[in-house]
């Protein structure tokens, strides 16, 4: 089932989370996402089930 993007997301979410999904992205390309402004840390957190931890 595809990931809607909504108000509640950032930009890019639907997209970092289906590569996530599929797996095509690692857990460190999802942090990346982050770093870049991609998604937020919360956003990390939901895809990934872990907490963001900026390193």
């Amino acid at each position: 089932m595809p990931t809607k993007k909504t108000d509640e997301h950032s930009k890019h979410f639907a997209l970092v989370k289906k590569y996530y999904d599929r797996p095509l992205w690692s857990k460190v390309r999802v942090h990346k996402a982050v770093e870049c402004k991609w998604i937020t840390a919360d956003e990390y957190k939901e895809i990934t089930g872990e907490e963001y931890t900026a390193e």
